[in-house]
């Protein structure tokens, strides 16, 4: 048995209420990582399986390693909410969601990024979804959602396969607004913010080290058009 296959089996099914049928005949085209934002890995699992919470994804890892299966991946999970990504909205419809038991204030532990690997190349292959196709709940909801954060190492997913790669190295030019908003939007932050929102939303994913005003750096970390 591969790895892959391995992952897949050897994953506790805790079946959530949470869950729908995709809308429109859609199917998974993204995968959206989150992180539970909770205490505990239990505590999130409580949570997104109680009925009256009303929210649910379709795996739970824990900090361990510990894989949850909480929805199936042909049914839609809600996990997203509101957002959009490559000017596609319904993003429950569209992804698979993945929840990573982590508060957002530390790194994620070892085991947890190999179980995490394991399922999106399960994931990846089976749905044929491109690597570009993996993003963060930050990306599809600029200003609104802050996960996987900038402790997360979307460097180490792209090393593999699993993500889009950083564009290239630095360059001295430096970038208006609206060439950082066009480079932006061809890359797939197509939701309705404003500058500051997206400026953060581009850094947690590319450059979480940045920080003041918009700067040449920034508009490097994205392809350009």
């Amino acid at each position: 048995m591969s790895d892959c296959a391995a992952t897949l089996a050897q994953a506790i099914w805790h079946p959530s209420p949470n869950f729908g049928p995709r809308r429109d005949g859609l199917r998974p085209v993204f995968v959206v990582v989150h992180y539970t934002a909770m205490d505990s890995a239990q505590a999130a699992l409580e949570r997104l399986c109680d009925p009256d919470v009303e929210v649910s994804a379709h795996y739970l890892i824990g900090n361990d390693g510990t894989l949850w299966h909480m929805v199936r991946e042909q049914d839609r999970a809600w996990h997203a909410g509101a957002g959009e990504w490559c000017g596609l909205d319904d993003m429950n419809s569209r992804s698979i969601g993945i929840e990573l038991d982590n508060r957002g204030d530390h790194p994620f532990s070892q085991p947890q990024m190999a179980q995490l690997e394991a399922l999106l190349a399960q994931i990846l292959n089976r749905w044929q979804i491109p690597s570009s196709g993996v993003i963060g709940h930050s990306d599809m909801a600029p200003g609104r959602k802050f996960d996987p954060g900038p402790r997360f190492d979307w460097a180490r997913l792209a090393q593999q396969g699993l993500a889009a790669a950083r564009t290239g190295p630095v360059t001295s030019q430096a970038g208006s607004w609206e060439q950082f908003r066009s480079a932006a939007r061809n890359l797939g932050y197509t939701a309705p913010v404003g500058d500051a929102a997206l400026l953060e939303a581009v850094r947690l994913r590319h450059r979480p080290w940045g920080t003041g005003p918009l700067c040449d750096e920034d508009l490097s970390a994205l392809p350009r058009g």
